[in-house]
């Protein structure tokens, strides 16, 4: 049977740039983009009296504002992008910046500067093939707009153009720009994230060293009071191996007790010096490793439900997945935060099937204030405003918990969404029992599930834990 990979390690060598943009972020700044383009088109055409086609111009800022409406309309605020997603938004913003500038000049617009917007918000968030693509589709764009465009006229008609040296020199300029700010950007960020990265590192080892140690002191405790007794034990075990030399039947018991005690002796010295990786650890059934995070929980006066069940046509026998401390940490956050604001009862549902494992936690709660349910997820998240009646006087929260147990959780490969149970506005008798706030888990069976052959397989030995 292979070995499952570590999950620290997992956290360390995960893709650093994946899901960094938050797609709220890109659209504040094309809403910027998209006022900054507004105002200059009417001041240009308005006020400095230049022609321009200003019903193609407000053609291309309208794509703009249109795709930002939708995305806005289909998407939660807080939805993180892939990298794929990322790259094609700013492709939009790159694509419609230079028709934007072919309407107006082209590279005789000193505008014209803004085409490394994109590139250098590629270069600190996103793949270097990304970067590179849109880099080099940047350049191709401005080398376009060096030939093609239509010109910028004054009110009596004179074409407003530079000299044919100052176009290339402006064209060598933001070329260079493109090239030397994302480089720039990007090595100051892998310089960011590496120290980010090695500090996380040193912590990892720290916890790690912590645990063996205090490892070491429990066997250490356990040896010397053991020391005695196996001692004991060892000798008068030896001296009946010599008195009863005539009976070798019962001698060969005396022999193996002897025996018996040295190998207790050895295996609490081998525990002291390095521990144990327990194998048996390293994967549960589903309910077991639900249970297990929800288990501190348990006492603090609302009852927790569990129910596990398969979806039709799928194995009725709970699915044995990856026992990995993000998984445990993360879904004991969320059951933290439903048991602090439930009623009196949380029910806890999973089910498998189709190719995927999925949990479903449910209170009886007020659930998820309307005003932050898309935005679930976010750190330091707090309300505006504070209801006259708070169920939860002594509580200060600023998201963090939710934070981290989506993080954790998405990357272990899940899914995770925060809906509320029935509209806020109807009653209490209205909304039901399951009344309160829903947070549903999704994985994909390969990524946390073990394959048939792997659950069957003998574990084999112990291995001994690397430090």
């Amino acid at each position: 049977m292979a070995s499952l990979p570590d999950p620290s390690i997992n956290l360390l060598t995960r893709d650093a740039r994946s899901d960094w943009v938050r797609l709220r972020t890109l659209l504040v700044l094309r809403w910027l983009a998209i006022l900054g383009q507004t105002v200059t088109v009417v001041i240009v055409s308005l006020y400095l009296g230049l022609r321009v086609e200003l019903g193609l111009c407000f053609l291309a800022i309208g794509a703009s504002v249109i795709s930002n409406l939708i995305a806005m309309t289909i998407f939660p605020e807080n939805q993180r992008l892939s990298d794929r997603d990322a790259m094609l938004t700013l492709l939009f913003d790159l694509t419609q910046l230079s028709f934007l500038l072919f309407l107006t000049g082209g590279l005789h617009n000193p505008f014209a500067l803004l085409i490394l917007a994109p590139v250098t918000i590629s270069a600190t968030a996103l793949t270097l093939r990304s970067t590179l693509f849109l880099g080099g589709v940047a350049i191709v764009m401005i080398s376009l707009l060096a030939y093609f465009y239509i010109p910028l006229r004054s009110p009596e008609g004179i074409i407003l153009e530079l000299p044919a040296l100052f176009v290339l020199g402006f064209w060598l300029a933001i070329v260079i720009g493109i090239i030397f700010l994302s480089a720039y950007a990007r090595r100051v960020t892998r310089e960011t994230h590496s120290m980010s990265q090695a500090l996380l590192a040193t912590q990892m080892a720290l916890a790690r060293e912590q645990k063996l140690t205090d490892l070491g002191g429990v066997v250490a405790a356990a040896a010397h009071e053991l020391g005695t007794p196996l001692a004991t034990i060892k000798l008068v075990s030896t001296e009946l191996a010599e008195e009863l030399s005539d009976r070798p039947e019962l001698r060969e018991d005396a022999i193996l007790i002897r025996d018996q005690a040295d190998r207790c002796r050895d295996i609490l010295r081998s525990m002291g010096q390095v521990g144990k990786d327990d194998l048996h650890m390293r994967s549960a059934p589903l309910g077991a490793v639900v249970r297990e995070a929800a288990e501190p929980h348990e006492d603090r006066g609302i009852a927790i439900h569990y129910d596990f069940e398969a979806e039709a046509d799928a194995p009725s026998g709970q699915p044995i997945i990856r026992r990995k401390p993000e998984i445990i940490h993360g879904l004991r956050n969320l059951v933290q935060n439903a048991v602090d604001f439930a009623d009196g009862q949380v029910w806890i549902e999973g089910q498998w099937g189709d190719g995927l494992i999925s949990l479903k936690m449910t209170d009886d709660g007020d659930g998820f204030p309307s005003d932050l349910l898309g935005r679930l997820g976010d750190p330091f998240l707090r309300r505006r405003s504070r209801p006259a009646i708070d169920p939860r006087p002594g509580y200060e929260g600023m998201g963090l918990g939710l934070f981290i147990a989506k993080t954790l959780l998405e990357r272990s490969g899940a899914t995770v969404e925060f809906l509320n149970a029935s509209d806020p506005f109807l009653s209490v008798e209205d909304k039901g029992e399951k009344r309160g706030a829903i947070v549903r888990v999704t994985w994909p069976h390969e990524a946390i599930g073990l394959l048939a052959d792997e659950a069957s397989a003998p574990l084999g030995e112990n291995q001994p834990i690397s430090v």
